[in-house]
């Protein structure tokens, strides 16, 4: 049973403090048996940002076809942990990570507006997503104005509240500030662990659910032929 997990690292600055907590996340995931991590940093791919124009209520893709949002949005379906990164800037989350918020309206729409499924049935409530963020501010509150982003990015994707884990760190404004916080990376690793006992015990239960399946479809295949062979119309030997 395989664990797929995507991470997106969304902060402009590479392997600053956001994006070195995403890694003791991950490293800790992928040090798990049976688990596949792919990490992309959005400075090295492109999303362009939303341009408002709704034509995927209509069309249920984007218009915009010349950048990676196709490929990252197959991705993000086919995930069983999706986990994004990103630094708070000016209070909020950086402008790469946004982009990537905004362009989830092809999801919204097609969730709300045209009511298709985004994930398969079976697989609703065996997703889970994490947020990681660090501030070089101390207050208490630097990081309220980035959860309902955080939520909406989520929920379009059937990644619900109760599926969120959040890992939010302050007082970490130079780069390499957060080696020295005297926990955050153990948070991380320990956050990540807990993530691949979690999916992995819900993707279990999909499997017994498929299995039983399979064999009441037997059962039930079975029974169907024995029945046809009782009904089945008996050659007459003296015609």
């Amino acid at each position: 049973m395989g664990v797929n997990v995507l991470a997106f690292a969304t902060s402009p600055r590479r392997h600053g403090n956001s994006e070195t907590l995403l890694d003791a996340l991950l490293g800790a995931m992928a040090a798990e048996e049976g688990v596949t991590v792919e990490k992309y940093a959005l400075n090295e791919i492109e999303i362009q940002p939303c341009r408002g124009c709704n034509a995927c209520e209509e069309l249920n893709r984007c218009i915009i076809d010349d950048d990676d949002l196709d490929w990252v949005l197959e991705k993000i379906i086919a995930a069983d942990i999706v986990v994004m990164a990103s630094p708070v800037f000016c209070m909020g989350m950086c402008a790469q990570a946004k982009a990537l918020v905004d362009r989830m309206q092809v999801l919204r729409s097609r969730k709300y507006v045209l009511h298709l499924p985004v994930i398969p049935a079976e697989r609703q409530g065996k997703r889970l997503g994490a947020f990681l963020s660090t501030a070089g501010q101390d207050w208490d509150y630097v990081f309220d104005a980035l959860i309902p982003s955080v939520k909406c990015f989520f929920h379009v994707m059937d990644i619900k509240n109760r599926d969120i884990s959040y890992l939010m760190v302050n007082n970490v404004d130079k780069m390499g500030a957060l080696a020295a916080h005297p926990t955050a990376t153990t948070d991380a690793a320990v956050l990540g662990k807990q993530m691949i006992e979690e999916i992995k015990t819900r993707l279990a239960g999909e499997e017994r659910e498929m299995q039983k399946g399979d064999r009441t479809e037997a059962r039930d295949k079975q029974a169907g032929t024995e029945e046809d062979r009782k009904t089945e119309p008996q050659r007459d030997e003296t015609a």
